[in-house]
């Protein structure tokens, strides 16, 4: 399996670096390798906070559509790796803050809507394309970012919004420079870090509990519509349509 992503831990920080030229896609072993390396970095006593980046120009392009083109069957075990990584993030008991630059997309929504707190550069542009690549998901984590009717319209167009509007909606905690966004996401992680690691723990349990809805579950939901969505020709056309950089003709595949 390729290197997807790495880890680094220094004084009680855990910086999780997504790298996966060229666009930060991850296949479904990439995913489900996350997943498990958030779970341990939550086990892991000497880390009190993750941060979690990405090297290249953007943050996350979401899963790998090639795979799924060659490889439809594949949606299953995609499903259950963003499925864990995004609960990982969630429900680990170790604050998240997520520092994200360029496209924020599919599954780097997920990430995003399932941490702590989002900073963000400039450039960055928050987006779910789904529904043009013949599939569905990460509309519960972007109901946990964005209001709804601003979701329905990203939902149904695959329209993008910039940065500096997902900071006067409430998406991301700040908008920082790109040249300073590494070191103010550590910034960050080091004042939560220097602070009791039980009421962390306690407080991120409890800010859990009180949120409204149950994340996972949404998701999970959601996930049983983008298996149906793959087993229609459609779906099988958007994909086809991506890879081979044309519009899908629907008119053609019904």
């Amino acid at each position: 399996m390729k290197q997807q992503f790495r880890t680094h831990v220094s004084a009680g920080v855990a910086e999780l670096i997504i790298d996966s030229p060229p666009v930060n896609a991850l296949d479904s072993a990439g995913w489900r390798a996350l997943g498990v390396e958030i779970d341990r970095l939550n086990g892991d006593a000497e880390v009190r906070v993750i941060v979690v980046r990405a090297e290249g120009k953007g943050f996350c392009a979401g899963v790998d559509i090639k795979e799924l083109q060659a490889h439809p069957g594949r949606i299953v075990e995609v499903n259950a790796g963003n499925y864990e990584t995004f609960r990982a993030l969630h429900r680990g008991l170790k604050p998240a803050i997520v520092a994200v630059h360029g496209y924020v997309l599919g599954g780097g929504i997920g990430i995003c809507g399932s941490a702590d707190i989002v900073l963000a550069a400039p450039d960055a542009r928050f987006g779910v394309p789904e529904v043009d690549r013949g599939a569905l998901g990460a509309g519960a984590h972007l109901q946990r970012m964005f209001p709804l009717q601003k979701v329905r319209r990203m939902y149904f167009t695959g329209e993008t919004v910039d940065a500096g509007e997902a900071y006067r909606l409430g998406a991301v905690e700040r908008v920082v420079p790109r040249e300073r966004l590494r070191e103010e996401a550590l910034e960050l992680a080091r004042r939560i870090a220097a602070k009791s690691p039980t009421m962390i723990r306690l407080a991120k349990e409890a800010l859990n509990g009180v949120e409204d809805g149950d994340l996972e579950r949404h998701y999970r939901w959601e996930q049983g519509f983008t298996a149906q969505a793959y087993l229609t020709a459609e779906s099988q056309e958007a994909r086809d349509a991506f890879v081979q950089k044309r519009d899908a003709d629907f008119g053609r595949k019904t």
